[in-house]
């Protein structure tokens, strides 16, 4: 019991951690939204490649995000198979508290309006 507690606590530091930069948390809103490439994220929050690149590894290697191949395209997804109960209600709680954030629904609208591109 004490090891599965302990591997829990770690799985949510290792969240928290990921989550600690505004970019990343903003990256995370549009993910929530539908599955990204590196280029849907440069454009819904207006930063460059190799930002959105870095941040995206970051929550990648944290657990919080899967990345799949679709032709030329790395698509990102939140990992939700591969998510404790605890960094699920992390996200769930960001979820609810992004949504009132005025710069986190621009990124949403300006992922509606993003193009996907080869890189």
């Amino acid at each position: 019991m004490r090891i599965s507690a302990y591997a829990a606590m770690r799985e949510l530091v290792r969240a928290c951690k990921a989550i600690s930069a505004e970019i990343r948390l903003r990256i995370l809103n549009i993910i929530m939204v539908r599955e990204c490439s590196v280029t849907e994220v440069m454009q819904s929050l207006q930063i460059s490649q190799t930002r959105a690149s870095r941040n995206l590894g970051g929550l990648y290697d944290a657990g919080l995000l899967n990345a799949r191949r679709d032709g030329s395209w790395v698509l990102y997804s939140i990992a939700e198979e591969g998510l404790d109960g605890h960094s699920r209600e992390l996200l769930d709680a960001l979820k609810h508290m992004l949504a009132a954030d005025r710069l986190a629904r621009q990124d949403i609208s300006r992922l509606a309006q993003s193009k996907r591109a080869a890189t």
